[in-house]
């Protein structure tokens, strides 16, 4: 199977040879107007899965016919620039709504009437309540990334704009992972879904090592500073939480290591410079929380570090899955103490062979090094014992430490009793000759 003759051209631009096993399977049901649920690995070329033959179907200047939504903005920029080359190429329009951006300049551009829209789901109800974005004309509605979208207050806003659009709307769900509300769309959804799931059959992937790092809490951030100081670094780090990425990204900047946060705070134009900067190399450390770092598509990203351990298995599958892909190699690294690591070994058990590495200097080595070594520092010869020094890094008080310090210090004469108690001394002396006389 290949792509459609109107967009060849610009596939081998890019330097794509065959289509991955998603693409494949999906390219004929959506071709037929079939509500599906597609399953893939991350990097596996979902957005031209679902894009390309819902392409195929538009009519240029008819309005509004897909919609695709997505869980954050940077998904949805990202979703945005992969599909318009092959938009223009048949002479549509794609615009990204997200809830950060300028809003009236985003009602100015829907004037135009789009025939695509990539969105959150938040800021389009407000511009569907606002009759700014009208969903009659619609043809298909996708959900990217799937189990995140369909989540708390998403899952309830997606059923909103999907009771807007026409009854026999095409609805496709796509996901590298199944999740309980992926199960029931049925039911949620009131429409026959089939499910593709290409997951066991997709070798696209590049191998991943996965390891962990010991490292207290306070040390994790010290932990990034090295590992930024290794020649041509780049590192994807995910946060759990927020405060921790802020708190992270303060201390980063008193070490001058040169990162960019993507925060739920930051105006859209700071977040896709930020987006820009990594992807160029310009900055080592890309600093991101789950929400702003899934679906990110990042050619050739070697680490991928989990600064805390993910709390669900779901998490790191999705968080491994930006490194890794399509056929490249890739790193996951992430930090804890030794409970967490037994903990993170249990939770991606069988599925993903965990090993251990140690941060020695700048570099990760497999042995855990020596927890006593003596290393000299050279000194020139011209200078007196007391003046040399050694650098002793065992314990302080070991018996070995003891011994090394005693080696190094000269003999040191008695000091002479103080004056005073001389005076003492010669004044008894003749109070006894005075007596015995």
């Amino acid at each position: 199977m290949s792509v459609s003759p109107l967009f060849q051209a610009l596939w081998d631009e890019q330097g794509f040879t065959e289509m991955s096993p998603i693409q494949k399977a999906v390219y004929q049901p959506l071709k037929k107007d079939q509500s599906i649920l597609g399953l893939a690995p991350t990097g596996s070329g979902k957005t031209l899965a679902f894009s390309l033959p819902l392409l195929e179907k538009i009519m240029p200047g008819q309005g509004l016919q897909v919609l695709i939504l997505a869980p954050s903005q940077e998904l949805v920029i990202q979703t945005r620039d992969v599909i318009q080359p092959y938009a223009k190429a048949i002479d549509c329009t794609v615009q990204a709504i997200t809830g950060k951006a300028n809003v009236k300049r985003q009602i100015e551009r829907l004037k135009a009437k789009p025939e695509i829209i990539v969105a959150t789901t938040g800021r389009l109800l407000e511009l569907s309540e606002q009759r700014k974005v009208k969903f009659h004309t619609l043809q298909a509605i996708i959900m990217d990334e799937a189990d995140e979208l369909l989540t708390d207050s998403g899952l309830s806003e997606t059923r909103h704009i999907v009771q807007e659009a026409p009854a026999d709307v095409q609805l496709g769900f796509f996901s590298a992972t199944s999740t309980d509300i992926l199960l029931e769309l049925e039911t949620w959804f009131g429409v026959p879904i089939e499910t593709i799931d290409v997951r066991g059959i997709d070798k696209t992937g590049g191998e991943v090592l996965h390891a962990f790092i010991p490292t207290g809490n306070a040390q994790k951030v010290n932990v990034l500073r090295h590992l930024a100081h290794q020649k041509n670094f780049r590192g994807l780090v995910i946060f759990n939480q927020s405060a921790q990425l802020l708190q992270a990204a303060q201390t980063l900047k008193h070490q001058k290591v040169t990162y960019a946060a993507l925060s739920g705070q930051g105006r859209q134009t700071e977040r896709q410079k930020a987006l820009k900067d990594f992807r160029e190399g310009k900055i080592q450390l890309l600093l991101a929380t789950d929400v702003a770092g899934r679906g990110l598509d990042i050619t050739d990203l070697p680490y991928v570090i989990n600064f805390d351990v993910p709390n669900a298995k779901i998490t790191y599958i999705h968080r491994a899955g930006r490194t890794g892909r399509m056929g490249r190699t890739g790193t996951v690294l992430t930090l804890g103490n030794q409970h967490d690591g037994r903990n993170l070994r249990k939770l991606l058990a069988p599925e993903y062979d965990l090993v251990t590495r140690y941060l020695v200097g700048d570099h990760l080595e497999a042995e855990k090094p020596m927890a006593s070594k003596v290393t000299p520092i050279k000194t020139t010869t011209d200078k007196s014992p007391a003046e040399q020094i050694t650098k002793v890094t065992s314990a302080p008080n070991s018996h070995k430490t003891k011994v090394a310090l005693a080696r190094q210090q000269p003999a040191t004469p008695l000091k002479p009793k103080h004056k005073k108690n001389r005076q003492r001394n010669q004044k008894n002396k003749g109070y006894h000759k005075k007596n015995n006389d």
